[in-house]
């Protein structure tokens, strides 16, 4: 399998494994990264749906699928932790454009939360940036289409 495939495959489990957490324990170790802190003008930090259980699905998910893939536990576990910090930093900018949490943002949802972990796998793994570019563009195109099947099946609240 292409290492391009297999670090499809890896951001996509970044990205699924906060939604399956929460589809399978509720509001259970539902525990906001930022505390629920609000800004002095009211806005939140970063949101109710950036949960540190959704943070260590994340990693825990890529650094169990990364050694079925033939990458190690760590790179997969490294991966994991910079899909989410981008996630993090995409809702923290969509704070500051006052849009509401889970709101949608084409592109800022899928762009940091693909490039940071794939600027990390160009120097480590070798990824030359056409596979980047390809990958970030691949990933917008796979998540959404997923994002929609995973709402269709119940298991996302919005279908993006």
């Amino acid at each position: 399998m292409a290492v391009e495939l297999k670090l499809l495959l890896l951001l996509v489990a970044a990205n699924g494994a906060p939604i399956l957490a929460r589809h399978l324990f509720g509001d259970r170790f539902d525990l906001p990264l930022d505390g629920g802190h609000r800004t002095p003008k009211g806005r939140y930090l970063l949101g109710p749906s950036k949960t540190i259980r959704g943070l260590i699905a994340a990693i825990l998910a890529t650094s169990a699928i990364a050694p079925l893939l033939g990458i190690d536990w760590k790179s997969g576990a490294m991966i994991g932790a910079l899909a989410m910090l981008g996630d993090l930093l995409a809702s923290f900018v969509k704070r500051r454009l006052k849009m509401p949490p889970s709101s949608q943002a084409i592109g800022l949802d899928q762009v940091p939360e693909s490039l940071l972990p794939l600027l990390y796998c160009a120097l480590v793994l070798d990824l030359d940036w056409w596979s980047v570019l390809f990958l970030v563009l691949a990933f917008a195109v796979v998540v959404s289409l997923l994002s929609r099947l995973l709402f269709l099946l119940g298991i996302r609240r919005r279908p993006y």
